[in-house]
């Protein structure tokens, strides 16, 4: 394509559709492209942050036509590079929530976080399947699978999406559930953003109205016993826990507790959500392991369920890698803790297990049912570790390949190289087939493949 015809894009787009258009060379430009992940860097031919599901089709069909991509950015906690061949259609502007406290569902627009769905249903006594960043958009995290703190007990939150509306690779909205576009709504649910782009999607909500919740902080010295006692725990909770642990290094940062300022630390993450079961009790084991540092597990209100986790709320520049694994060995938790040596900011292990092991009602294509543990760690590219993280983090994930059963769409991190290989090796040949299929069929043109994670 000439320069004359891609800088006819940006004048065609605000000709079709109803949303703000942005330009390379503008302060307003920078400003759209910019998202959670600091260390991503856009540069499309332009940007539409788009009004309503008819502008996304709009401007898929001028993309089309031009022989460009589309990308796709909400929050940019996952956002792969949109390089300038490409549109980017922001949706944050698809705003739309309703709650339908008798129904027990949500109708979630595109642009819509986690914490204002949470909030929303929170006055119903209903909650639903955040994340452990409530800061992330909705619709995005539920594609990739899913994975809350109270994952154990309700399993992934793609497991529980009634609909889908969708835009595909030929500019039509459409519908896509169990009768309509069938083959369509399996793949999305779990396969990610490579089959078109989502601007709304109607989930379960659960009557929950607070949780046993929080985390313990071990000082780094006491990691080996800690991780020890918990690999061997994990296997003895009933599905009403969720927990994960990870080692932090944490900054010197104002808004943390005195105590963890500049420290590294080990951090046991606990929720337990029952009626009957008494939560203490079951963390009883791990609370006498060694001296915690601080501990925050309290009952708590869902719509503060962040708090578990603790994960950053302010843009970063950010590298993540992540692996599934089959167990966790000796030798794998030698590993680990490894990564209190490492330039990482955290290396975390998540237990899986629960209904996150069964089949969901609607089947879909969530990978990693058969995981016993998810491995995620995360390095930030600033000065002075910045040269060295991108092969800390590689090396520090590669060690586990023994134990590697793949990765899930929105936790492998890159989406080229090692990472997407351990996301299509999650799915079985089967699978894999079945969502090639699928994809050459609704998008033979590849439109979606900058938004695609495998």
């Amino acid at each position: 394509m000439t320069t004359t015809e891609s800088n006819a894009v940006p004048t065609e787009l605000d000709l079709a559709t109803r949303g703000l258009v942005l330009e390379p060379g503008t302060a307003e430009y920078v400003v759209e492209v910019t998202g959670f992940n600091a260390a991503v860097d856009h540069q499309p031919a332009a940007i539409l942050v788009a009004a309503d599901a008819d502008d996304v089709a709009a401007a898929v069909r001028i993309a089309s036509r031009a022989g460009l991509k589309i990308a796709v950015k909400c929050t940019g906690h996952s956002a792969v590079a949109a390089g300038p061949d490409t549109i980017l259609i922001s949706t944050r502007a698809l705003e739309k929530l309703d709650i339908d406290h008798h129904g027990r569902t949500a109708t979630i627009g595109a642009g819509v976080v986690w914490q204002r769905v949470l909030d929303a249903a929170a006055p119903f006594g209903l909650a639903g399947l955040a994340g452990s960043a409530t800061t992330v958009g909705a619709v995005g995290y539920t594609l990739g699978g899913g994975l809350s703190p109270i994952a154990r007990t309700y399993g992934f939150a793609a497991d529980h999406v009634r609909s889908i509306q969708v835009v595909t690779a030929d500019g039509v909205v459409r519908r896509a559930d169990e009768h309509e576009n069938a083959d369509l709504f399996w793949a999305l649910r779990g396969g990610g953003a490579a089959f078109g782009i989502v601007t709304e999607i109607v989930v379960d909500l659960f009557p929950i109205q607070t949780v046993l919740g929080g985390g313990i902080f071990f000082d780094a010295a006491d990691a080996r016993a800690v991780v020890q006692a918990w690999r061997l725990w994990v296997p003895t909770l009933p599905e009403s826990v969720t927990t994960s642990i990870a080692v932090l290094h944490l900054p010197p940062a104002p808004e943390l507790p005195e105590p963890l300022r500049g420290r590294t630390v080990l951090h046991l993450r606990f929720t337990h959500v029952s009626c009957t079961e008494d939560g203490y009790a079951l963390l009883a084991p791990m609370r006498g392991i060694a001296e915690p540092i601080i501990d925050t597990i309290a009952e708590i209100p869902f719509p503060a369920i962040a708090a578990v986790h603790m994960d950053p709320t302010e843009p970063i520049p950010a590298m993540e890698r992540g692996m599934l694994l089959t167990e966790l060995t000796d030798d794998a938790v030698d590993i680990f803790l490894g990564a209190t040596e490492l330039p990482l900011a955290i290396a975390e292990l998540r237990a899986m297990g629960g209904a996150l092991g069964r089949l969901p009602a609607l089947a879909n294509a969530v990978a990693g049912r058969d995981a016993a543990f998810n491995l995620f760690a995360i390095g930030v590219l600033v000065p002075p570790m910045a040269d060295v993280v991108p092969g800390a983090l590689d090396g520090f994930v590669g060690q586990f390949e023994p134990w590697s059963c793949g990765a899930f769409v929105n936790m492998a991190g890159a989406a080229t190289g090692a990472p997407a290989d351990r996301v299509r090796a999650a799915w079985d040949q089967e699978t894999r087939d079945r969502l090639a299929r699928i994809r050459a069929d609704v998008d033979p043109q590849n439109l979606f493949s900058a938004a695609a994670r495998w």
